[in-house]
Formats: structure tokens, sequence, C-alpha cells
């Protein structure tokens, strides 16, 4: 089966044509904020050849829990829960809605974030509120990142030469958006990552944990809801720690390196937070076997990764300088001979896991009408 997978990420869309064999044939990324989705979409098509089936990562699925063909009623279930991520499903039903009206005859499937996390215990998903609250709004922790999680897991699994059931995993995603899962036995048993895609780590744009007190302080001084959500979603994070000129770590460390006080500070407060989270995770778990980094930053922030893990050791995480700061293209083990636990670098590869869920999904054989 030939698969056209559409991934939205909160920056770009990406556009991937996955062959028989897993191989890439063609590959484009196109800025999310771009008004022309459906010209490209039809352009890359025609250009690349058809495809027997499109595959759509989709962040948040609400109640949606498992690879799922778009239908009328589907496409209403999700436009229900786009709100919940604002930077990363609108761009994907519009993806969505451009191919089904391209190519009608070719079976949409979206793909959620979310369905990895539904294995999270009621004692990581409950919020302490007020039942009422919960009930009537489905007010939970769902996490995010499921997918970039399910491949890490996967190759987690191959560069150990262990099962993935006797495997414990704390898990960075460290892109634009940023989380840490813990992972036991293949099954997700936390994550940072919340109701929305809000909570938790300092991101490229959004702060991660605030105190709710303080942003029912912000609410009472006068700040509208709106307001509120497009400075938690768009002006927050490590954006506005760098006094609003970047949100971009690689910009940023370039910043702390010529004595910026303010890159220096938005650094520090990341990897402050991140090196809690990764602790917290590896409680989650009661201790790990690997520690895994992945995505754009955890992919090449060489110089970030090494901070992070040196200020991991007391958890027995220990890294091979020279061999952390020559990493490729190719999943890495860039442990230390010795180290009791492993730290790996893995190429996040979100578009094969999509792919196999539509061959799962919709069977081999099938073809377009």
């Amino acid at each position: 089966m030939r698969v056209f997978v559409v991934n939205a990420g909160s920056t770009s869309v990406k556009l991937r044509m996955i062959e028989d064999d897993d191989r890439v044939s063609a590959a484009v990324d196109l800025d999310a904020t771009g008004t022309a989705l459906p010209d490209e979409l039809d352009r890359f098509l025609t250009e690349f050849g058809p495809a027997d089936a499109t595959g759509h990562r989709v962040v948040h699925g609400g109640p949606l829990t498992r690879p799922t063909v778009v239908d009328d009623g589907v496409r209403r279930v999700l436009d229900e829960v786009a709100n919940l991520a604002p930077l990363h499903d609108p761009p994907a039903l519009a993806a969505i809605d451009a191919l089904r009206s391209l190519r009608p005859g070719v079976p949409a499937v979206a793909c959620f974030d979310t369905a990895f996390h539904t294995t999270i215990g009621p004692e990581a998903a409950t919020y302490a509120l007020p039942v009422a609250w919960t009930e009537r709004w489905g007010l939970r922790r769902y996490g995010f990142h499921g997918l970039s999680c399910e491949w890490a897991t996967g190759r987690a699994s191959a560069l150990l030469g262990r099962a993935v059931d006797e495997l414990r995993l704390v898990i960075c995603h460290l892109g634009g958006g940023a989380s840490v899962t813990a992972v036991a036995g293949g099954r997700s048993v936390d994550t940072t990552m919340g109701f929305t895609p809000t909570e938790g780590l300092v991101m490229a744009t959004r702060p991660g944990d605030v105190d709710p007190g303080a942003i029912a302080w912000i609410v009472g001084h006068g700040v509208s809801p709106e307001e509120l959500a497009d400075a938690l979603e768009r002006r927050s994070g490590l954006l506005a720690l760098s006094g609003g000129r970047t949100g971009d770590m690689r910009s940023l460390l370039e910043g702390r390196s010529a004595g910026d006080p303010q890159a220096s500070l938005a650094v520090a407060v990341y990897v402050h937070r991140l090196k809690a989270k990764i602790a917290s995770m590896f409680a989650a778990t009661d201790g790990a076997d690997a520690l895994v980094f992945t995505a754009g930053v955890g992919e090449r922030a060489t110089e970030l990764r090494a901070e992070v893990c040196r200020r991991l050791d007391w958890l027995g995480v220990a890294i091979d300088e020279q061999v952390n700061s020559s990493v490729d293209t190719d999943d890495v083990d860039v442990s230390r001979r010795q180290s009791s636990v492993r730290t790996l670098v893995v190429h996040a590869r979100e578009e094969l896991v999509v792919a196999a869920a539509c061959r799962a999904l919709l069977g081999d054989d099938h073809r377009p009408l």
C-alpha cells in the first residue's frame, strides 16, 4: 500500500510518500501558516503519483483512541476538540478536508497522538478538580506525541537488543512542542502533557506548567479568555523568555555562547524544567533502562543533550561526550560503557507509524476506487 502521510506540526506541515517497503520516495515541508494548502497537496500528488490512502497525524483525538477512517461523523467529532490543540489540529483538519475533496476515492485515515497514552492509569490521568467539571467536560490528562513515542519505543528495543515488554523507557520528545513520557512494557504510564499540549515542559511558544492561581489572577485582572489562550499558545515559552526574539533553541544556544543574558536565562529555565520532569518520569517507572531523546531539539542539540545528561548522573545517566557530539542521521546509543542507564538518540519517524496504521486498518490489498 502506497501511503501519502501528512504530518501537521505547530510550525510546519510535512508531506511524505511512503512506499510498500517504508521507503520515503518524496518529501516536502510546508509552512504551517501557509494559505495554499489544497494547492500544495494537489501539486504533491500530481508530481509524485497517486496514493492508495492518506494518513494524517492528528494531535488531539478526544474520544477517538485508534486509527480511524474519516467520514462525516468522525470529522464532526474532530471539530469539537480542535480548539484543545489550536496549533496542530486546524492544519491537520484542513489537510483532511482538502484531500477528501481532491481525492474522494482515497480513504483518509486519522492517527491520534493521544491514542498511545490511553494506557495511563487513573492516578496519573485524573485532575484533582470538582467531579462535576471532570464529568461534564471530560477533563483529564490525555498526553500527546504518542506517535513519536511509539516509534521511539520500537527503536529503543532494537538498539538495546531487548524485548519491548521488558523495557522501562523515559522518552524526551523535544521539538517546538516538548514532552517527557514514561513507558513500561511498551505502554505509556505517565507523561508531562495533559488535557492540552500546553502542560508540562517549557516549549518554543508555550509555557508548560503555570500556577493555575496565576492564570485565575490574570483573568481576574481583565485579560480575556481569547487573549489568554493566544498568549499561552503563541507568545510564551522560549519566545517570551528571549524577550520576544526567538523560540528557536539553536538560536538561543548561539546567543548564550555570545553572552546574551536573556538567551542564557531561556536555556537555563528550559534545562531546569526538563531535568525535573525527566526525574519524575524515572519515578513513574520505578527506574529506567534507557533515556531516549527524539525530535528536532532532542536529535540535533548535542550541547543541550549533554548538559541535561550531566545533571542526571545521580540517576545513572552517563554519556560518551565524543559519541554524543558526532550524532548524525543514524539512531545511536551515546552512553558510556559503564552507564547503568542507556542514553539513546532516535530520529523521529512518525510518518512510518502512520503508514503502518493505515495498512493495518485498511489491509495491504486495498486500492482506491
